[in-house]
């Protein structure tokens, strides 16, 4: 996906390039000697890209693992409710309870606790499920934080390679003495590719923590609705 996205920059580049050099005469077969592929980009990024590297595939193995997750803790059959209902109703609390417990998700885990607390004050079942849905939220969210690291600091590592790679140019500067326009500008150019690459492991991790975050808040409406219901049968007239 990053390498998508770099390419996409590139060929934006070079097609730019390629339109400056037409105009000041220069052919294309001349210009594209000098072009550069993305692999050569990342290379001549120098080691702050082993880092970059490292970030963004932990962020893309968080984001499946993560997303996995979510997408089978959302799911749950549309009949479970109705058909608690009627073993609730009918006084069948035991295949109630069956049904809840052979249910794998989290939805049906937080009505599991309420139907082990039937017969008790309704305040009392409702905070018995409210801690069962806390520590399933806590599931949901669990390394998460990870992608918002990487979305922090991908970006802090892109700016340092490319401070770095200034430095080190006006360094040659001042040793070679040579201040011409292509030292400064073939030294500065290829550092900002890791500036850029981490800009954009930032914006995608970015992305993914927040879409993940959507994901987790629809499992968690679906979660208090259920259990509004649930509330609504255990009061209903018998």
């Amino acid at each position: 996906m990053v390498l998508g996205v770099i390419t996409l920059l590139q060929d934006s580049l070079l097609r730019g390039v390629k339109a400056d050099t037409v105009a000041q005469g220069v052919s294309p077969a001349a210009a594209a000697s000098q072009q550069m592929n993305v692999w050569d980009m990342l290379y001549k990024g120098g080691p702050i890209m082993i880092p970059l590297g490292v970030l963004s595939l932990v962020a893309v193995y968080v984001f499946i693992e993560r997303f996995l997750y979510i997408k089978k803790a959302s799911k749950l059959d549309d009949n479970f409710m109705a058909m608690l209902r009627d073993q609730i109703t009918a006084g069948n609390i035991t295949a109630a309870r069956s049904l809840t417990k052979n249910t794998n998700s989290p939805i049906a885990r937080v009505i599991d606790k309420g139907v082990q607390r039937i017969g008790k004050k309704i305040e009392a079942i409702e905070r018995s499920m409210e801690n069962v849905a806390k520590l399933e939220i806590y599931k949901m969210e669990k390394n998460l934080v990870i992608l918002s690291i990487v979305a922090g600091v991908a970006p802090m590592f892109g700016f340092l390679g490319t401070i770095a790679g200034m430095i080190q140019t006006f360094f040659n500067i001042s040793v070679t003495g040579d201040i011409t326009l292509n030292a400064i500008a073939g030294g500065i150019y290829v550092k900002m590719v890791t500036s850029a690459t981490g800009l954009i492991i930032g914006i995608i991790a970015f992305i993914g923590y927040s879409f993940l975050n959507a994901q987790i808040d629809k499992v968690v409406n679906k979660m208090e609705g259920a259990s509004a219901e649930f509330i609504d049968i255990l009061q209903e007239p018998s």
